[in-house]
Order: structure tokens, then sequence, then C-alpha cells
């Protein structure tokens, strides 16, 4: 996608493999930086304070942590370690779990010697797929736009949650991907972007992403989210997702939960984008997903740029008072109305799945 009209993955090796190049998503929108992600240790810190965020490019990030970790060393164990490392950054989004299975399939059966000219191809492969994935995710999405606005030729609203455009994936997005190609091939859009508290990825992320494509938002609170509903203002809703059981629960930002109640009660469809690599065959169901508890930190503070153009991070609570920070929640499959997938849209039943991924509906997520 674009950056100042420029198309721009969201994660690059660099010339002679010594590191690889992100955004560093924390900065973001107050200012845009780059990262040179050197060691496996580098990639570890990266993905656990979220310079790197979104199932997909988390997945892609530690592809690359696997590759840098065997540089200097390729035996057997610095590969378990490395994968063992990058495992544990993030608890949620099944995405690093897929990535990292892949790599260790692909380099372990191999000798030493050919295990890190392997790991950067596999590395690369593995962005290659997340990017077509990603435009094929895009392509199904946008029928339901197009069907909305031939329905009523007008403008479509389409709500989001968090950020699950390209910034979450190495291009294009699996919520926004739909937006993207709507927009892109004439279909008047308008986006309403959750902030997404805490961390407010809607406000920072999508909203600047959206801004450098030149696609027609509007920021919102969180909680104008069930109004906006009741009046008429939302065509329809697309998420994205961290996680999604074998039954079609799935997990996301926190918060999406809420947002799928507000719809189902006011008749407004509820969308998932789920690429293949996010769903976890298994877990039957979602009660399984772990929810990861972040730092209190990101709700009793909140990060901004003042008016003297310093970013800066402000308190919101008294000093005294404790704050939960679960990052994720789950949305039973009964409030989607379907899920988005690079092989089409399905219902969110365990049928409509593996109707699409028959080869892995009987397997786990290896095959995924």
């Amino acid at each position: 996608m674009n950056i100042h009209g420029t198309p721009t993955r969201t994660i690059r090796p660099l010339p002679g493999r010594g590191g690889v190049e992100i955004i560093d998503q924390t900065l973001l929108p107050h200012l845009l930086a780059f990262r040179i992600l050197h060691t496996l240790e580098d990639v570890a810190e990266a993905i656990a304070i979220m310079q790197v965020r979104g199932a997909p490019l988390i997945g892609a990030t530690a592809a690359y942590g696997v590759a840098l970790a065997l540089a200097e060393d390729a035996s057997e164990s610095r590969l378990e370690y490395a994968c063992g490392r990058l495992l544990a950054t993030r608890p949620t989004a099944v995405n690093l779990r897929w990535a990292l299975e892949r790599m260790h399939d692909c380099l372990a059966p191999l000798p030493a010697t050919q295990r890190q000219e392997a790991a950067w191809a596999e590395a690369a492969a593995l962005c290659d797929g997340d990017v077509m994935l990603n435009q094929s995710i895009g392509r199904h999405g946008m029928e339901l736009i197009r069907w909305r606005h031939e329905l009523s030729p007008r403008t479509v609203n389409i709500m989001t949650h968090c950020n699950a455009g390209w910034l979450a994936t190495v291009d294009w997005g699996t919520a926004l991907a739909p937006v993207y190609a709507a927009f892109d091939t004439g279909i008047p859009v308008h986006v309403w972007v959750s902030e997404t508290r805490p961390r407010n990825q809607g406000a920072a992320l999508t909203a600047w992403e959206l801004a450098q494509h030149g696609v027609p938002h509007t920021v919102v609170a969180d909680n104008a989210a069930g109004h906006l509903m009741q009046h008429g203002q939302v065509d329809l809703v697309i998420v994205g997702a961290d996680r999604a059981a074998s039954n079609g629960d799935v997990a996301n930002k926190v918060g999406t939960y809420l947002k799928a109640l507000a719809a189902h009660d006011n008749g407004v469809p509820f969308y998932v984008a789920v690429p293949g690599p996010t769903i976890d065959w298994r877990l039957a169901d979602g009660s399984g997903i772990p929810i990861e508890e972040r730092p209190a930190s990101e709700v009793t503070h909140i990060q901004g740029e003042a008016e003297a153009g310093n970013v800066m991070s402000v308190r919101l609570t008294p000093v005294q008072s404790v704050a939960a920070n679960p990052a994720f929640d789950v949305t039973p499959a009964r409030l989607i109305t379907g899920l988005i997938t690079e092989r089409g849209v399905c219902p969110a039943t365990r049928q409509g799945l593996t109707n699409l991924h028959s080869e892995a509906g009987a397997s786990d997520s290896r095959t995924a």
C-alpha cells in the first residue's frame, strides 16, 4: 500500500541479509520511523512491545527472526531455541505458531549447511504468500461492499475495529483489504474507525493508513459504535482476527464482541476477515483461545503528541487505582454473519470453514 504515494511493505529484508527493516508502529501516527532488526532478540523484542503487531505480520516477522537466528549457528539446537523463544512473545495470535511450525518443518530435515539459505527463502515465500492471501480476501470482501452499493447507490459506510489493514500484515491487510479494493475500483466508501482503547490502534494506525491511501474515514470513540448502528449509519462491520477456532468463534482485539452484539441487535451484517493461517484447527471452539493480559500501564496511560510536537505519555487514572488489560475477546460464531477468507465468504461454522479448507479441516494448523 502507499506511504506518501509510494507502494510500501511493512517488512523487508535488507540487501546482503544483514537484517530486516520494519516500521516502528509504536511511533505512528506522529512519526514514521523504520527500525532494523539484526538479531533474534531484536525480533522477539519488536513483537513483544508491538513495534510490529497484527497476527499475519507477527508471523512474518517471526519467520525472519528464525533466519536471523541461524546466521552464525544453524544447528538443530539453535533452530529449536529460536522457535521456542519467538513462540513465547505473544500468546493469542495463532499465525505466530503457524509461521514457526512452517519454518521448523522446512528447516529441520535439512543439513545445517543448507539451513541459512533455506530460512531466508522460506521467510520470503511466507511473506509473498501473505500478500496473495490478503489480495484474495480483498477481492471476495469487495463483492459484499459492491452488493451493498448496488442495493442502494450511495456511499457504503463500513465500521472496523482495531487495525486489520496493511500495517497488520505484509501488505493489503485483512479487514481493510476489501475496503481498499472497493475504493480502488471506484465504489464510494466511508470507514468508521473506532479508536480501540487502550492502545488506540484504530485512531493511530487505521486512520493513518486510510489517510495515506486517500480513503474517507471518521474516527469515533469505541462507545459510539452502538449509537451509529442504531441510527442507520453503518451498512456493515468488517473486523480482523487473531485466531479463529474451527467452529467459527473468533478472537480479536478487545471490544470486538461488543460491536458484534450491537450489530446483531440492529441487524447490521458483521463479517470477520480470516486468512487460512489464522484458523486454529486444533481448537473446537473459542473457549480454548488464550487471552493475552498486557501491562496495566497501557490502560492507565496514553501516548499522544503535545502542541510543541513532542510525543509523550500522560497518566489518565489516579495513582492508587489498579487496572486490568485483557487484550482480546472472543466473539461467538452465532453473532458473525460470515467469514471472509482467501477462498471465499462462508458461514461462521465448522462446515462452512471445512467446505473451503477441506484439506485442513481434519488436520491442524500446520496444514491450514
